[in-house]
């Protein structure tokens, strides 16, 4: 984690322990010694591949620094009915401030890691990338994103701002996509930045006019059918990174990578997820 990245998480942390605690826990400073002590265990309910292990153990240090966290199954684990993540031991006030944010970051995560998971596993040992899309819940990307690396699949761009990506709104505002190309690269040249580009197409007659045109570091390949799909990776052949992306799931994936597509992205990695269930239960 870097230190960007640790700035968000703090803020982020922050934020929504003010959302749900506002002016305080009235119902556990009732009935709660604000000395008291508790242990508790993070166990799995459902079937999955576990995430958000190491987000646990810092929501825990940051609400309660007097917290410790014994961790039994790491992050990627893969996890059954019954298992218990982690042990948490923390002042008992704290630890149930924390609870429902641990819980729901976690279960959140999981189930995206799990659908990741099983995305990997489709296509494990093929020469290809899975990587997610920006169709991710505002203001927690960076969990999500984190979700799907832990799943075994990769993120694309963390925003508009570390990949450029000409897409059919950009075509038709710029005029065409010669145009689009090059007033991208004069831009990247003019102001410095070394940024990859994609430039999606959508059928064969868009590809060879990027193909004559050149100018940019990978080719979406957005909605071909297989037979086409196929036929424009051999068309390309190399020239450039290919990628294929519109309506992947778990059940065309392999057929998609089977084309000889260099990527396949996929927005129901974090849009189409579920949770994984997961309960915190204080056993002493």
């Amino acid at each position: 984690m870097n230190d960007k990245q640790r700035a968000w998480l703090n803020a982020f942390i922050d934020a929504a322990i003010k959302e749900d605690v506002g002016e305080g826990d009235h119902t556990s400073k009732a009935c709660i010694d604000p000395s008291d002590r508790s242990t508790a265990n993070l166990i799995v309910k459902d079937v999955g591949v576990i995430a958000g292990v190491e987000l646990a153990n810092y929501i825990f240090e940051r609400v309660d620094p007097t917290s410790s966290v014994i961790i039994r199954i790491k992050d990627g684990g893969v996890v059954a009915e019954g298992d218990i993540v982690f042990k948490v031991t923390a002042n008992t006030q704290n630890f149930l401030i924390a609870e429902r944010l641990v819980l729901n970051c976690m279960q959140r995560m999981s189930g995206i890691a799990t659908l990741a998971n099983r995305f990997a596993t489709e296509v494990e040992h093929k020469p290809v990338t899975i990587l997610d899309t920006r169709k991710t819940t505002p203001l927690i990307r960076f969990l999500e994103k984190w979700a799907v690396k832990i799943g075994g699949c990769q993120n694309y761009r963390d925003g508009l701002y570390d990949w450029i990506m000409i897409k059919d709104n950009h075509i038709k505002a710029c005029g065409s996509i010669k145009q689009a190309i090059s007033q991208v690269n004069n831009y990247l040249e003019t102001n410095g930045l070394d940024l990859g580009i994609t430039i999606e197409v959508k059928n064969l007659v868009e590809l060879y006019e990027v193909l004559e045109h050149g100018g940019v570091t990978r080719i979406m390949l957005d909605n071909f059918e297989l037979p086409l799909l196929k036929e424009a990776v051999a068309i390309i052949n190399n020239q450039f990174e290919t990628e294929a992306s519109g309506g992947v799931d778990l059940y065309s994936i392999r057929d998609v990578a089977d084309t000889g597509v260099d990527f396949i992205s996929s927005g129901a990695l974090t849009h189409s997820a579920g949770i994984l269930d997961l309960s915190l239960k204080i056993v002493d």
